[in-house]
């Protein structure tokens, strides 16, 4: 017999399902609370019992994408197969093929939310936690995408070093995301630029692998 935690725990998981189906489909426009329900097959009021509203539910589309990412550049930094370089290749792309396969993912996991954790002060913090749960706590996701940050920059600093692991993991990372963001809007045109994004990761890949070897 299915436990009430269960019965719970499985509408969440189809409303998330569904939530993720339809961002990928239309957009964050697309993504309401009654969408969701009626796409995952749930009762109405089923959505706004686990999410308190959009933007708790787009928060834990996010926070679940984020470990994601996290676990495809764990695998790939745990891999011992794999030289250091090819490793940040790995996660360079890891990032980019978001951007590329769900473009509508990519905006939302990248999006500056309005009232980050702090901003409201210790009691709306407290009051929205025990709304959303762990599932639309803001601080989920930036957890989880500092997860994949910090696996991010051990690859890095495989590299160059931990001293210099954060200068140039921040230049990779934004170098990837301004690829990535290229890419998405068309402006990344190879017929005026004369190089692709691929190119672009190896060309990243080369000079930090170079200034590692720098004496």
């Amino acid at each position: 017999m299915t436990t009430r935690a269960e019965s719970a725990a499985a509408t969440r998981r189809a409303l998330l399902d569904a939530a993720a189906e339809l961002l990928d489909l239309g957009g964050p426009d697309a993504v309401t609370l009654r969408e969701v329900g009626a796409r995952a097959g749930v009762t109405r009021g089923a959505p706004y019992r686990h999410f308190t509203g959009k933007d708790s539910l787009l928060t834990s589309v996010a926070a679940e994408s984020w470990e994601r990412i996290g676990d495809q550049v764990h695998a790939l930094r745990t891999d011992p197969a794999l030289p250091a370089s090819e490793k940040l290749r790995g996660a360079l792309r890891t990032l980019i093929d978001v951007g590329r396969e769900q473009p509508h993912l990519y905006q939302v996991l990248f999006r500056r939310r309005a009232n980050l954790p702090g901003q409201l002060g210790d009691g709306m913090d407290r009051i929205r936690r025990q709304l959303c749960g762990p599932e639309g706590d803001p601080a989920v996701a930036d957890r989880a995408a500092e997860r994949f940050q910090g696996e991010f920059l051990n690859i890095v600093a495989d590299l160059v070093g931990e001293r210099n692991a954060r200068r140039h993991g921040a230049l990779l990372l934004t170098s990837a995301h301004g690829i990535a963001s290229m890419e998405i809007s068309g402006y990344l045109d190879t017929g005026k630029w004369h190089t692709t994004a691929d190119e672009l990761v190896d060309t990243l890949v080369r000079m930090v692998t170079d200034a590692g070897e720098m004496p």
